[in-house]
């Protein structure tokens, strides 16, 4: 069985925002990704229509819209994003590092299922500062 040190997995730069660097490992039947925000970046309002995600965050506070849920988590949160469900993240107040499990594994990209929302820019706009408590 493989084991993994998280701090030597090779880091990538997202698909969706270069400011986002994630390391990820592709298993069988999902992937699984550590991935470090600067404060107030994060890809758009989207949904996954194939997969369905948990985040742990680690470090730092992040911001989220789930579903029509808005709210600030901190480190030991869980985060459950069903199939099909809008959300966004943005690292408030510093940045934040969170670990995510996504299935199915598709081809092991982290931002593989990423489908923009049409609601993303009215979202985007409700949110224009980098911090928010």
């Amino acid at each position: 069985m493989p084991f993994y040190k998280l701090d030597e997995l090779e880091k990538k730069k997202s698909a969706v925002n270069n400011k986002v660097e994630s390391g990820a490992v592709p298993g069988e039947f999902m992937k699984f990704g550590i991935v470090t925000k600067p404060e107030g970046e994060g890809p758009p309002l989207h949904e996954h229509p194939n997969e369905e995600q948990f985040s742990v965050i680690l470090a730092g506070q992040m911001h989220f819209v789930l579903g029509d849920e808005d709210r600030v988590v901190g480190p030991g949160t869980l985060i459950h994003i069903p199939r099909n469900t809008r959300h966004r993240s943005r690292p408030v107040n510093g940045p934040a590092t969170f670990i995510t499990v996504k299935s199915p594994c598709g081809n092991g990209e982290l931002a593989q299922d990423y489908n923009l929302r049409p609601e993303a820019k009215e979202i985007e706009a409700l949110y224009p500062g980098k911090t928010r408590n």
